[in-house]
């Protein structure tokens, strides 16, 4: 008989870098579903408006590029998880000849140290059955001028989740690779190009419409509470790997 749920009611959810755009998302969805939600943030006014808007349970700051920062959020956390969900960055892209190895280190380190860092944290406090998720793109898996180390990360990133799911196991690991999501992040990067790049996707993509963070977070849920998935990436584009 196998062991499955479709409800988070009653589960913590932690959301990592929860008070915009999909980690916001995710946790309005988990609070919906009954689940008891916290969020953190490096912003305390964004943070604590974001957990009023969602209802969450606590709303914590922390760094998650300083890993004693981290650690002592998680001491702050409640002593059993059901759920994690870690949210992605911006991205990064620089020509080859006019790379800052600096920047380029600073960017690999908070990608690939700053995950085994949190799922090294998971254990012990995720409950069995629960699940790590992380946020991760699709835009670097087509080699291009710029994108090398994007493309770092990203292959990277789907390495750290397969072998933390092994190494975890029962707890579930995946990863969540979204292509362009309308986001406040998004907004800001795009600036004055943002409507046309909203029009360029309404156009091109398959689905016809532009992936809002909404369509990411349904999917996180979604592995949160399918028992059957872990270690694998799962893509949310819109299509758009098809038609570029």
């Amino acid at each position: 008989m196998t062991e499955s749920t479709t409800s988070l009611a009653g589960q913590v959810v932690v959301v990592l870098g929860g008070s915009a755009g999909i980690g916001l998302e995710t946790a309005r969805l988990a609070r919906a579903d009954g689940a008891r939600v916290v969020i953190t943030g490096r912003d305390r006014e964004r943070l604590e408006k974001a957990a009023v808007e969602v209802g969450a349970e606590s709303a914590l700051t922390v760094n998650l590029d300083d890993s004693a920062d981290v650690e002592r959020m998680f001491g702050e956390l409640p002593v059993e998880l059901d759920h994690i969900l870690v949210g992605g960055s911006g991205p990064f892209y620089a020509p080859l000849a006019d790379l800052d190895l600096e920047q380029a280190e600073q960017f690999i380190n908070q990608h690939l140290v700053g995950s085994l860092r949190i799922a090294r944290l998971c254990i012990g406090r995720v409950r069995a059955g629960g699940s790590l998720t992380f946020i991760s793109g699709t835009g670097a898996r087509r080699p291009g001028v710029g994108l090398m180390v994007a493309a770092i990360a990203t292959a990277a990133q789907s390495a750290i989740v397969a072998n933390a799911a092994v190494e975890l196991a029962p707890i579930r690991v995946n990863t969540v690779a979204a292509g362009f999501v309308d986001t406040p992040l998004s907004a800001r990067l795009l600036g004055d190009q943002l409507e046309e790049r909203r029009a360029e996707l309404r156009a091109t993509l398959p689905i016809g419409r532009v992936v809002g963070p909404e369509d990411v977070a349904a999917l996180v849920v979604h592995l949160m509470t399918n028992t059957a998935l872990t270690g694998a990436t799962y893509d949310v584009d819109g299509g758009q790997q098809l038609v570029r």
